[in-house]
């Protein structure tokens, strides 16, 4: 006889299964191209990074972002986005579930977030990879080998930026899943 699922409770009273008790850990990559220059911007990333910590194991790859040629501006950048999928394809883990943030992709609440990720822990995903561009965007090859094409917006945001909403959103997450005070 199968027994239920049992479920967890986060701080908004929703309910969620409880992780099973598994050897098999989720690994989380961020794969992100191009240094993140403003030190606003690092100090945000490195305080997420240093709560996460103890809770995921997560790992951020940083990849040059290629320069873009001298002529044809829009050729460069196709040449550059090329170049960056290149990259990004070399450090993808095998076997991993693939979400490309890019502005077109679905959207969700921080309580549909910390859903999605936990169905991911719950159906044995060994890696889940998150992957930003660089300023040009995506490689079509990219998005169409993503599982999930991931929007925070219909705004657009610089790929500084959405590195600390990500590494924001991925701690929310956790913290409504554990049913931490975090997420009002």
């Amino acid at each position: 006889m199968k027994s239920k699922p049992m479920l967890a409770y986060n701080s908004h009273n929703r309910q969620f299964p409880a992780p099973a008790p598994t050897t098999i850990t989720v690994k989380i990559t961020i794969i992100q191209v191009g240094k993140t220059k403003h030190s606003f911007f690092q100090e945000a990333e490195a305080e997420y990074q240093k709560r996460l910590k103890p809770l995921l194991n997560i790992e951020t790859i940083t990849l040059k972002e290629a320069e873009i040629p001298k002529g044809d501006p829009e050729a460069g950048r196709k040449l550059v986005k090329a170049k960056e999928a290149a990259e990004i394809i070399k450090n993808i883990p095998k076997d991993s579930y693939i979400i490309a943030l890019d502005e077109r992709g679905k959207q969700f609440t921080s309580l549909e977030f910390a859903s999605f990720l936990n169905e991911r822990m719950q159906q044995s995903t060994k890696n889940l990879v998150f992957i930003i561009g660089g300023p040009y965007g995506l490689e079509e090859i990219i998005k169409s080998q993503a599982k999930l094409l991931l929007s925070f917006s219909k705004l657009t945001f610089t790929h500084e930026c959405i590195r600390t909403l990500l590494l924001e959103q991925i701690y929310r997450a956790h913290t409504i899943l554990g049913g931490k005070t975090y997420h009002y």
